[in-house]
């Protein structure tokens, strides 16, 4: 097994020798249908294959899609029989002691000497400068840039290495912040206020300098997901991707800004942003499943593009999940446990659910050791980086096996007493967060689902009488309004009881108004959790639910507890309810693209992904 490699081509080639690629040969469109074939492809089982399009209408360069979206593929790219390898080698260095004696040290010089190989080292020759644009040359449109949704602002390149450095510190930092082409020469920059380019660019606005920046397409796997990962703030990505090489990342100079990419890379654009220059971007179908809306960004200018003789442009589409990106934070999950584990040692394992699109829920298993611990570690877990944006919580015991989805939800709503463990609270969220009434803060929840221990209050099990019929339950839905459409009970042997139900909203209605007649039912006493979703919402599709409860509750305002019985609404919100924000759409194909992909499927040679 290869343990790294030199460009994202022979990645391509190990996939294809692995079977895990189909080369598409048959002409197709950037504008969606790329799109529609992928989303097939991520949502196969296991993540389906990675994809090449070798003939894009109206372009000479080929389309590499979803080369990271299976676990096995990951771990390939990664170069590593699985994740919990390289979180092993990590945890090594993080765990040193630090030596006692000179003879210790001298144990310790080989595990230092291999520290210092991971360093970038500068070559002075690139295959990424074979061929060089410069000037009136650069002509972004020879890109098979690709529109991905029907509602995007315009075709977005969505597999970014942008290398920004400190005006004040001279450090590096390389991030994956996705460009929407403007034209041939400029596009939109887009960096959240608490990613580090964005950090950077505020630095330059203040001297009001222009800013150099140069975007890498198509660096070798262990690179582009190193621009991904949530290192501090400061610290070199490309030291960590030489980590996971186990070799360090040639960087070459670029040809018109003061900057270093990877040498190796397929495309480079380089250029700068100047300090006061914004233009509106987006809307974009994100990885939310919704489209994120129009936003003011700075705009990129691009003073030369160089590429590989033959480069193959990569691609990731973002949606819905899963999608190849689940792969990768799952990747994030298991490498970097360790490094959860030097801030708190009590937490065993944590998980991120895919339909909680990795900013809005978090559950870990902890070794519980004093009353009020679970509460602290919550505290903690939202001081800490990155996780601080999460908006759910969720503490359980060290012996729950995070792997196992199903048990891990039972297990919460066993042990959960809803009055005492569910603690309400506010502070900063994810920019992507749709959910709550104001931008970039709102409700937060903590939820302790760890086992009672001496000195901490007892739990009251919840008051249920016997499951009523399901004629029964339709009825008492009614009494409560004609507005409740629908209902499912899952069928979970649990003590908090969840029903399910849909609710029209056509202005006269809200969920929190609903609330206390629901709490109130006499019949549907027998339930303790009821969650309300739009109507014609496919309440059978647990993915679906859960994907709705994790992206559209705000825990402050649409969660109505009355003792230990509540009532959560995931529904759309609006001014009814309080919520005067826009209120992102859903992502979904264009119905034409869908059934020409449907039809084109054999010529394709997509069939598997239909199954």
């Amino acid at each position: 097994m290869k343990t790294s490699y030199e460009n994202l081509q022979e990645f391509v080639s190990v996939l294809d020798e692995a079977g895990e690629l189909v080369r598409i040969k048959a002409p197709v469109s950037r504008h969606l249908e790329i799109t529609q074939i992928t989303d097939l492809a991520s949502k196969a089982p296991g993540g389906g294959k990675a994809l090449l399009f070798e003939n894009v209408e109206g372009f000479e360069f080929p389309v590499l899609t979803n080369a990271f979206g299976s676990d096995r593929r990951m771990s390939m790219a990664l170069g590593v029989p699985n994740l919990d390898v390289l979180s092993g080698r990590l945890r090594q260095f993080i765990e040193m002691d630090p030596p006692k004696s000179l003879r210790e040290g001298l144990k310790l010089l080989p595990m230092a000497m291999d520290l210092l190989r991971f360093f970038p080292r500068k070559v002075k020759k690139a295959a990424c400068q074979e061929v060089i644009h410069r000037g009136d040359e650069v002509d972004l449109s020879r890109l098979p840039v690709l529109q991905c949704w029907p509602l995007d602002g315009g075709p977005f390149i969505t597999l970014p290495v942008v290398i920004t450095r400190s005006l004040k510190s001279g450090r590096r930092n390389a991030g994956m912040y996705r460009l929407q082409v403007f034209d041939k020469k400029s596009t939109g920059m887009h960096w959240h206020i608490h990613k580090d380019g964005s950090h950077y660019y505020q630095e330059y606005r203040k001297e009001k300098k222009r800013m150099p920046v140069a975007v890498a397409i198509g660096t070798d796997p262990a690179v582009t997901y190193a621009s991904t990962a949530p290192l501090p703030r400061g610290a070199d990505e490309m030291l960590l991707a030489g980590f996971i090489r186990r070799k360090p990342v040639p960087m070459v100079k670029c040809v018109t800004v003061d900057l270093e990419v990877p040498a190796e890379s397929e495309f480079v654009l380089e250029g700068y942003v100047d300090p006061d220059e914004l233009r509106e971007e987006g809307p974009f179908g994100d990885h939310t499943g919704y489209y994120s809306l129009v936003g003011e960004y700075p705009v990129f200018h691009v003073t030369a593009v160089t590429h590989r003789k033959n480069p193959v442009y990569p691609a990731t589409i973002v949606g819905r999940p899963p999608m190849e990106d689940c792969y990768m934070a799952r990747a994030t999950e298991r490498i970097f446990l360790p490094l959860m584990n030097a801030v708190l040692p009590e937490v065993k394992d944590f998980w991120l659910p895919w339909e909680g699109v990795f900013h809005n829920i978090t559950v870990l298993s902890m070794a519980k050791e004093y009353p009020g611990h679970a509460r602290r570690v919550m505290s903690a877990v939202w001081g800490q980086g990155q996780m601080s944006f999460c908006k759910g919580v969720v503490l359980v015991d060290d012996h729950v096996d995070l792997q196992s989805p199903s048990k891990v939800l039972e297990t919460i709503l066993n042990e959960v007493d809803l009055e005492k463990d569910l603690y309400v609270s506010e502070g900063v969220l994810d920019v992507l967060d749709h959910s709550a009434p104001e931008a970039l803060f709102g409700g937060k929840v903590g939820i302790d689902a760890t086992a009672r221990m001496e000195g901490e209050r007892d739990r009251n099990p919840p008051a249920l009488s016997p499951l009523p019929s399901a004629e029964s339950i339709e009825e008492a839905v009614r009494n409560v309004s004609d507005h409740l459409e629908g209902i499912h009970v899952p069928g979970l042997p649990v003590k908090n009881r969840l029903l399910l139900m849909n609710l029209r909203k056509d202005g006269s209605v809200t969920g929190s108004g609903l609330a206390p007649a629901i709490l109130e039912e006499e019949t549907l006493r027998a339930f303790s959790i009821f969650l309300l979703y739009d109507a014609a919402l496919d309440l059978r599709d647990s993915s679906l639910v859960l994907w709705k409860v994790f992206n559209n509750v705000d825990p402050k305002r649409d969660i109505i507890r009355k003792e230990n019985r509540i009532v959560v609404d995931a529904t759309k919100k609006g001014p009814e309810d309080g919520h005067t924000r826009d209120w992102p759409d859903d992502i979904v194909m264009d119905e034409e693209i869908v059934g020409r992909v449907k039809r084109r499927a054999r010529e394709l040679g997509i069939e598997e992904f239909l199954r």
